[in-house]
């Protein structure tokens, strides 16, 4: 077997990973969610609104590096959020020269409305599971992210629990 092999068990494994990972990520958008008409926040904007929510204010050249997107993304992004009042810009609080961006009040209070949203379908989903199967699915996860940001040299910061 050469290096880049793998047994035939494990390259099975692969393609069932490749193919859940791919339903997980449909069921998890909105769209696909049981109170989808309650939600509020395109994927987008709850993953950067998260960010901002865990690192505190963000220039866009910060949100380039943490996001690997480009800056006229970014850009688009943030003035779409910003019209919907879910972000707004402020002076950079350390004295810099770019400006950041933070969520506002009517953001944080959304973007706290749909994580619980979220929560109570993983909730119903997960009811049946034992307590240990939970803790291990999300230790998986975690991992699987880790190793995931790692390669790619840009790590996500976690909440504090």
């Amino acid at each position: 077997m050469q290096r880049d092999e793998l047994p035939l068990d494990v390259e099975n494994a692969l393609d069932a990973i490749e193919f859940e990972g791919m339903l997980m990520g449909r069921q998890m958008s909105p769209q696909n969610h049981p109170e989808h008409t309650v939600l509020s926040l395109d994927r987008s904007a709850y993953t950067l609104m998260s960010r901002i929510e865990i690192d505190g204010p963000l220039s866009i050249p910060q949100m380039t590096a943490a996001f690997a997107l480009d800056a006229s993304t970014l850009n688009r992004q943030t003035a779409a959020m910003m019209r919907k009042d879910l972000i707004r810009r402020i002076p950079d609080p350390d004295g810099g020269i770019a400006r950041k961006f933070e969520l506002t009040p009517h953001g944080l209070e959304l973007l706290n409305g749909d994580r619980d949203i979220k929560r109570r379908g993983l909730r119903t989903i997960l009811q049946e599971w034992s307590g240990d199967d939970v803790t291990t699915f999300a230790a998986l996860l975690h991992r699987f992210n880790s190793d995931v940001e790692r390669r790619e040299g840009r790590p996500w910061p976690r909440p504090e629990r």
